[in-house]
């Protein structure tokens, strides 16, 4: 990724790009850990259900810390709230990888969640605030990009860490997340915490929920964090070792694959959220993650799902960038709130994803599992096409 503007060649402001050289340290830590959290869990004796409870935890300590974020914004500003939920999730990773207990791994993970909401809310709070409407799109690509950018490199390694031990990844992962905080809290200025174009007051929350941009992005978020986060993350782990009959690594593989083709589309896809207009980006989006959705549990080796992966990808290219630019229209300016309730959207889903997807796969089948995920993102392009049409 570049820090150049696609269209027009201005660079984009010093904050967007330290926020992505933190979300590729971020992402780095991340992808290592997607790997083997799943089969860590199972060495506990636990089934799906549970394995699905301690991506859960994680999502539902965000969900419940979220509001509050927006509140430590306003008195302490982003700088300080962004690494301090850095340092938060780097602790509680390193002690999960401890974990003697399936309860102390699943309490940890929970733990982290705060720190995670943390950086999430405080992060796009300052990316939105920092550009103009007409770039939101390429400030979030950028950002998107470093996450991406990331994943490539994060589950390739932890495939590798995995065939070591399979708590070396929790280590890493801590080490990565302390990078990243310490790179907030050095690089980052709170004169840099907002934009003085004069786009600063916020909407009032009454109508930003009424905002058809708002109501479309957030539940497009709820899809995303359900499919992706929830539904992909939990089953695709066990969908390769134990229908496919791959070895742990090759899941790191498979998403380090997919991860490479989502991050060639992302450029493609924040350009168009500032050229072409949001909704026809969130539709694109939409539809290309559901149908690939759908065929994931239908793959009849690893090669062919790494296909399909990647595919999903392509969708969710356009699903980070759009939706996050719509929110940075409808809430205006420093978006906290609006940033907020967009988060929780997505933490939603992740919460609900995993445990409602373990309990389909163990009594109903894998393809009824990725079905529900596939039709909530399917709502969410009918949500989209309500959207107003303009840029």
């Amino acid at each position: 990724m570049t820090p150049a503007s696609p269209a027009g060649g201005a660079r984009l402001p010093r904050a967007v790009i330290v926020l992505g050289i933190i979300a590729f340290c971020v992402a780095v830590g991340l992808g290592v850990l997607i790997p083997v959290l799943p089969v860590f869990a199972r060495t506990f004796g636990v089934g799906n259900f549970e394995i699905g409870a301690v991506l859960s935890a994680f999502a539902l300590m965000r969900l419940v810390s979220a509001p509050f974020c927006a509140r430590m914004i306003v008195r302490f500003g982003e700088r300080l709230v962004l690494g301090t939920g850095m340092y938060l999730v780097a602790i509680s990773a390193a002690l999960a990888g401890l974990a003697q207990t399936y309860p102390q791994l699943l309490i940890l993970r929970g733990i982290g969640g705060i720190g995670s909401a943390m950086f999430t809310v405080s992060a796009m709070t300052l990316l939105l605030a920092s550009v103009s409407p007409d770039r939101r799109g390429r400030a979030t690509g950028f950002f998107q990009g470093g996450f991406l950018i990331g994943s490539m490199a994060g589950p390739a390694v932890g495939g590798g860490l995995s065939t070591i031990s399979l708590t070396a990844p929790f280590f890493f992962y801590a080490a990565a997340l302390v990078v990243a905080g310490t790179i907030g809290l050095v690089l980052l200025r709170s004169s840099e915490t907002g934009r003085t174009d004069g786009a600063s007051a916020s909407i009032p929350l009454a109508d930003l929920i009424k905002d058809r941009r708002f109501q479309a992005a957030c539940f497009a978020n709820v899809a995303h964090g359900w499919t992706s986060f929830g539904v992909r993350n939990s089953l695709v782990p066990v969908l390769m070792v134990e229908v496919l009959h791959g070895q742990p690594a090759w899941t790191g593989i498979a998403f380090a694959v997919a991860s490479v083709v989502q991050t060639i589309m992302v450029l493609p896809a924040a350009r168009m959220t500032d050229t072409v207009g949001r909704r026809p980006a969130m539709i694109t989006g939409c539809l290309t993650a559901a149908a690939s959705a759908l065929a994931i549990p239908f793959a009849p080796n690893v090669w062919v799902l790494v296909i399909i992966l990647c595919v999903y990808g392509i969708g969710a290219a356009f699903l980070g960038p759009a939706p996050a630019a719509a929110v940075g229209d409808a809430a205006g300016g420093r978006a906290g709130r609006g940033v907020a309730i967009f988060s929780m959207c997505g933490d939603l889903g992740a919460i609900a994803g995993p445990l409602v997807a373990g309990v389909l796969a163990d009594h109903v089948s894998y393809p009824v599992a990725f079905g529900v995920g596939a039709l909530l993102i399917f709502a969410a392009a009918g949500l989209s096409f309500r959207m107003p049409s303009g840029r």
